[in-house]
């Protein structure tokens, strides 16, 4: 990068915010995907005007710009492709506002996720989405990701708790949209433009999210069956049923003994399958949801339905499931982590799907996810140095996505497209859908400068 640039990048963010050296620039050059490119420069902005100076200095001197949370991100969404610069959101972590009467806070986006319970539950207040990566993944990473989590089934997404953002568009410029009102309908519903727009077309550097009141009370049990199908099929079974889980997650074998192997949590590893169910609200009500389920799931090959009777038993229950990820990843030397989601009344083809799929290429995968949702996250374990190996597993990926379109399901619930799953996504949406993504893109950054070559290819670009 020239001195010209570099010295114009000091002069925006202060000497302590840039780094050019290759050693500091490392830790910025991948995410949790296993792709590795690093930047020409890294800058750290403390404010929203700084972002929009960056920017008009970028779109000035083209130079590619990508955004950066925590690098929690799992498609290769916070890898700079065309190298450039990063732009690292660290340090804008502020809160800014707390407004219990209105049930809304607004943070920086640098500001983590975890850290907005304990703020606004001294109100009685919560914020729903919990992603896996809660404990260290930011704000504004989750709204470029519309992230989800294990609350998703009951309280929805990401997308479903923003209300307004600031946001630096790729020519400088700053804007506002959305409304902290609970109705507005003032122009286009531009917010939600940015939600999941991977950092493809601005910049959040402020988000105001809705929260709601704490519920009164919480049912927790596992429920541990003797087949795959028949746990997938109870899931199936108790939405039928007219209930709403606030969380139903899946463990298969492999998964549960990796968990155990991992930290003793007291899966039972000769099971099959397990589902951690929960229900919360008013007392009464969530215990006559509970019972419902229990009855649901009693229809299926069942061993057991264990209800948790304190707050210690049902952290220990859903301990397991925190750690299927690190326990899984301890198994071989690689993971594959993908998160392919159906509707739900077809989970149990999905889930056959995937164990055929993994037999026929004889690669090793463990199925964990939110099945509550549909949301499964077949994980194939696999040694990347072993290439026979690995062509066999990227067939296994293949079929997968190609399985979950053909079930009317998507190719990702949560993780995004990224690098990962880009060369998929035409599958889904066909070249007309492409060709649509393609022109808001140009729309909003006509030379392609922010966060280029991920989710899909602009024409003439190299893929």
């Amino acid at each position: 990068m020239k001195k010209s640039i570099i010295d114009e990048l000091v002069s925006i963010f202060g000497q302590e915010n840039v780094l050019t050296e290759r050693e500091d620039m490392i830790a910025y050059s991948y995410d949790a995907a296993p792709v590795e490119i690093e930047p020409e420069a890294v800058v750290f902005p403390t404010t929203t005007e700084q972002v929009s100076k960056l920017m008009k200095m970028a779109y000035r001197e083209e130079i590619p710009v990508t955004p950066r949370g925590q690098g929690s991100g799992l498609s290769g969404g916070s890898i700079p492709l065309k190298k450039g610069i990063v732009l690292s959101m660290d340090k804008m972590k502020k809160m800014i506002e707390f407004d219990p009467n209105n049930r809304l806070i607004t943070v920086e986006a640098g500001f983590t996720t975890s850290d907005i319970d304990p703020i606004v539950s001294e109100a009685n207040l919560f914020y729903p989405p919990d992603p896996g990566s809660v404990a260290f993944s930011t704000i504004g990473g989750n709204v470029a990701e519309n992230a989800g989590g294990l609350r998703g089934l009951k309280y929805g997404v990401t997308k479903n708790y923003v209300k307004m953002l600031k946001v630096v568009l790729p020519q400088g410029d700053i804007v506002t949209v959305g409304s902290k009102c609970v109705k507005h309908v003032a122009g286009f519903n531009s917010e939600l433009i940015f939600v999941g727009s991977e950092g493809l077309l601005g910049i959040m550097t402020e988000v105001t999210l809705a929260l709601l009141p704490i519920p009164q009370h919480r049912e927790s049990a596992l429920a541990i069956f003797n087949s795959l199908d028949s746990a997938a099929q109870a899931v199936s079974d108790i939405i039928a049923a007219g209930v709403t889980p606030s969380t139903m997650e899946f463990m298969d074998n492999a998964t549960i003994n990796a968990v155990q192997n991992f930290k003793d949590c007291g899966l039972p590893r000769d099971a099959e399958a397990v589902l951690l169910i929960e229900t919360d609200g008013e007392m009464n009500s969530a215990k006559w949801e509970m019972s419902v389920i229990e009855e649901q799931v009693k229809k299926n090959d069942i061993r057991e339905f264990q209800r948790a009777q304190n707050t210690a038993e049902r952290d220990a229950l859903f301990a397991g499931r925190r750690v299927a990820l690190n326990a899984l990843a301890s198994v071989k030397p690689n993971l594959i982590l993908e998160d392919a989601t159906v509707k739900r009344s077809v989970l149990p083809d999905m889930v056959r799907g995937i164990t055929a799929i993994a037999k026929k290429h004889n690669v090793q995968v463990g199925i964990f996810g939110h099945a509550g949702d549909g949301n499964l996250h077949p994980t194939f374990l696999i040694d990347q140095s072993d290439k026979e190996e690995m062509a066999r597993c990227h067939k296994a990926v293949d079929e997968l996505f190609q399985l979950a379109i053909d079930l009317d399901g998507t190719i990702s619930g949560e993780h995004g497209i990224g690098l990962e799953k880009k060369p998929y996504l035409k599958n889904q949406i066909g070249d007309a859908g492409i060709k649509m993504l393609q022109d808001m893109k140009r729309m909003f950054d006509p030379k392609n400068l922010l966060n280029p070559g991920k989710m899909f290819d602009m024409p003439g670009e190299a893929a």
